[in-house]
């Protein structure tokens, strides 16, 4: 029996459907299933394969930016600017950003106008990550499920043959 006899044999026993109507994941198990090859295949790897520099770059922004150390460090830089320019530098009038810190204002305002996308394009990178791993997952399962078809039905045609030689 060739490849293409025994995948369309596998979906119409298995999946009750011809090979015809089987979508990509269903046809790419019991492909894997005719050749003996494995299914599992990691998502993170696969979405890492095609990711550009840019995607690569604001997953480890919205990784730094969402970490405590970004968020002490920035907590010191902010107070320490506001100390520096309320106490330290306005004793000699040297201050650059006076009270109510509008310069300060300025940067905060573009860094979020500037962050806000980039942890918006990364977490909609690990949507898309989501995604494939789902995908991947349903083929696991559906492989797993049709393996325990398959040895049910060995196990049938063993047990039929047990019958009949006891008769």
């Amino acid at each position: 029996m060739n490849d293409a006899t025994q995948i369309a044999d596998l979906s119409l026993r298995l999946l009750g459907r011809p090979l015809e109507e089987l979508d990509g994941d269903e046809r790419r198990v019991l492909d894997a299933i005719a050749e003996r090859r494995l299914t599992s295949r990691d998502a993170a790897d696969l979405v890492d394969q095609e990711s550009s520099f840019g995607a690569r770059l604001s997953d480890h922004v919205a990784a730094v930016g969402g970490s405590w150390g970004f968020i002490i460090l920035f907590t010191v830089v902010l107070l320490g600017w506001m100390l520096l320019n309320s106490e330290i530098l306005a004793r000699w009038g040297l201050a650059f950003d006076p009270y109510p810190f509008i310069f300060l204002n300025l940067m905060l305002s573009t860094l979020a106008a500037v962050q806000a996308p980039i942890i918006m394009m990364s977490q909609n990178r690990a949507s898309a990550k989501d995604r494939i791993a789902a995908g991947l997952d349903y083929e696991i399962n559906l492989r797993a499920e049709l393996e325990i078809m398959r040895l049910h039905h060995k196990m049938d045609e063993l047990m039929g043959e047990v019958k009949g030689l006891k008769r």
